[in-house]
């Protein structure tokens, strides 16, 4: 199944036997941003910071001194839940004098972070592939041509002796289409590589 990451940060609000938890998640690239979030909005004066995060297959959850199992594990599961990848989800709760139990905890927590992803604007994850395109200079206008139609960004162009060099990103299952086209547009003299850094 497709995943999605968020397209902005999101908040939500939920007051449960006079505890407060408030939801913010937010779009993450990797482990340090989930860091840079978790600090962001940690509340010091709160009862609990419970928080969880995923990118691809490192992920990680704390339950910040709620019982074990009660908070990090359903926020994490929301996630999951919601169809979610690359982002960092931080549930803040204010005890409010009511204990919820093991079964309350979980509901509460799940249940906030869970909305909070419900209601939040989706971006698509596409996974990216990086080429390099070698072409002789007069099938130049034949690759340039094809380039939007394969949703695909130059990030490089440079010339030499046997023509022109061109660094370029696109969607990876849109690569195929592209070898394709180009080889029929050019009688097959563009040459395709993976770029250097490019991981699948």
């Amino acid at each position: 199944m497709p995943l999605d990451t968020l397209a902005a940060p999101a908040t939500h609000a939920l007051e449960i036997k006079h505890s407060r938890f408030v939801a913010h998640a937010a779009p993450i690239e990797n482990e340090d941003g989930a860091m840079r979030v978790l600090r962001d909005v940690h509340v010091p004066d709160a009862t609990h910071n419970c928080w969880a995060w995923r990118v691809g297959d490192q992920y990680r959850s704390s339950d910040d001194g709620e019982p074990a199992g009660t908070a990090g594990r359903p926020i994490l599961a929301a996630i999951d839940g919601q169809g979610f990848d690359r982002i960092a989800v931080v549930v803040v709760r204010w005890y409010g004098g009511i204990k919820l139990g093991a079964g309350g905890l979980v509901r509460a927590y799940g249940g906030c972070a869970a909305e909070c992803l419900r209601t939040a604007a989706r971006q698509p994850l596409v996974d990216l592939a990086r080429v390099v395109l070698r072409a002789p200079f007069d099938a130049l206008g034949s690759v340039h041509a094809a380039l939007p139609g394969a949703q695909a960004h130059k990030l490089s162009e440079t010339f030499d002796a046997d023509g022109v060099v061109l660094h370029i990103e696109l969607p990876r299952d849109h690569v195929p289409d592209l070898k394709i086209r180009l080889r029929d547009a050019t009688r097959d003299r563009v040459e395709f590589a993976p770029a250097a850094d490019d991981a699948p």
